[in-house]
């Protein structure tokens, strides 16, 4: 411990080295319940590049395992320590270095607030789609390692298509830089993807250069309210199949719209089943809410109002962005499932996931990105009661399970981490293991990065 204090202070300032155990402790896991978190020995904040390298060279030298973290808002258990490691936080790294009108990229560091950068492109005509709920916390590094989504990616996509090219620390303190930040590109394998969704495994990223699109116009959302989920489900693929290119389409059920409302005094209608929430950036998007409308009432809601203006808008945004916050107050503990399917079979996995909860005897609250087929059906419960804590984790195992079963992923944006690595061996299969560690292998020969997690 000492000698590793030492080193580290050799190129590194002393503000920067934390070793208060009181300190190092609240650095120790992010927001995922059940998943194990270790001890640290240290927690080191870099400010550059240099200092990442520093920081894995001695890490290497002694053997030492590196967990790096963003604002540890993640929800499966990837940012948690484990016992003896260094933490490397990197939210101290968070200056924006371009935004480029022309080329229409961004270069940032990895501790830049994802709602920070939609800001300051903003200002320049520019847009960042990427949008997780935690846009607010969260850094564009940790989006970048969980492979991040959000409310948007129904008609602009994930995190991944829009990372250009990366600088990354290897686990040996070696900077390697991949791709781009040309409009095109297709020189030798892909590794930006592989760093995208790699959850800190394969090296640290210091910089990454972001593609960025034309601001579009300010949307406008409509809330559909049905009798069922399978009625909301079938809406959602009919807009689909039509061709409509909405900008969100979420899915919010009983129980959480019970929740927002308990929390926020929204007035959402707590009689619905399902709240449909469509909205469209598009140059007349009141033409496409209706649109939109005319196709719920043919699958049967039960009432259809299109927002009147930006403002009302975002209210209805408001209340999607609050679910997670709401439904953690169900219960003194939960578990946020993240399943994606194919949107045809949406209606059987909310209808499958309503059926675990009478079974469990839980609240499960479920909201979705319904347009991408990907649901969070989040678990409530007591977590100082052993048995409801233990129907709590059966439930949720059943939950990945069912998606599974429906064709779908355990996870389209939350990442592994710990909570759902034993889930990832079973979708992957035993070749698609076998190859990953050893693209592991080739990054990490030590196994010092992240350890534990994935796989």
């Amino acid at each position: 411990m000492r000698e590793l204090i030492e080193r580290l202070h050799e190129g590194l300032p002393a503000e920067a080295v934390l070793t208060d155990r009181d300190v190092t402790a609240s650095y120790a896991h992010d927001m995922a319940s059940f998943s194990e978190a270790g001890t640290p020995a240290v927690v080191v904040l870099p400010r550059t590049v240099e200092q990442v390298q520093h920081v894995m060279r001695t890490a290497t030298a002694l053997r030492v395992p590196v967990v790096p973290q963003g604002a540890r808002t993640g929800l499966s258990g990837a940012a948690n320590a484990s016992d003896g490691c260094i933490v490397l936080s990197l939210v101290k790294m968070d200056r924006i270095l371009e935004i480029d009108p022309v080329d229409r990229v961004a270069v940032v560091e990895p501790g830049v607030v994802n709602a920070v950068l939609s800001r300051a492109v903003a200002e320049q005509g520019l847009y960042y789609p990427p949008d997780p709920s935690s846009w607010e916390q969260c850094t564009i590094g940790g989006n970048i390692g969980t492979g991040a989504g959000g409310l948007c990616c129904v008609k602009y996509g994930v995190t991944a298509e829009y990372v250009l090219g990366l600088e990354v620390v290897l686990a040996d303190g070696r900077l390697l830089t991949t791709g781009r930040r040309t409009a095109k590109g297709v020189a030798g394998y892909d590794l930006t993807r592989l760093f995208v969704g790699a959850e800190g495994t394969l090296g640290i990223v210091v910089r990454a250069v972001l593609a960025l699109r034309p601001a579009p116009p300010r949307q406008l959302v409509l809330a559909a309210e049905f009798p069922s989920a399978a009625a909301a489900c079938a809406a959602v693929c009919e807009i689909m199949a039509r061709g409509h290119a909405p900008s969100l389409l979420e899915l919010m059920d009983t129980t959480t719209i019970r929740a927002v409302n308990d929390l926020a005094h929204m007035g959402l209608p707590e009689t619905t089943e399902a709240l449909l929430l469509a909205a469209f950036d598009t140059p007349d998007p009141a033409a496409d809410l209706a649109a939109v409308g005319e196709l719920c009432t043919a699958a049967g809601a039960t009432q259809v109002v299109p927002a009147e203006d930006a403002a009302e808008s975002e209210l209805l945004l408001q209340a999607r962005r609050l679910a997670l916050v709401a439904l953690e107050r169900v219960g003194t503990a939960t578990m946020i499932d993240d399943v994606c399917v194919p949107r045809t079979k949406l209606a059987p996995m909310i209808e499958g996931v309503a059926a675990i909860a009478q079974k469990y005897e839980l609240a499960i609250g479920l909201c979705a990105h319904a347009g991408d087929g990907n649901t969070h059906p989040i678990v409530c419960f007591d977590g100082a009661d052993a048995d409801e804590s233990a129907r709590a984790r059966e439930s949720f195992d059943e939950i990945m399970a069912l998606g599974l079963a429906l064709g779908g992923t355990i996870t389209g944006e939350h990442g592994v981490g710990l909570l759902k690595k034993d889930w990832l061996a079973r979708e992957l299969g035993p070749v698609g293991v076998e190859l990953q560690r050893g693209v592991r292998q080739v990054f990490d020969p030590l196994g010092l990065l992240n350890p534990g997690k994935l796989f």
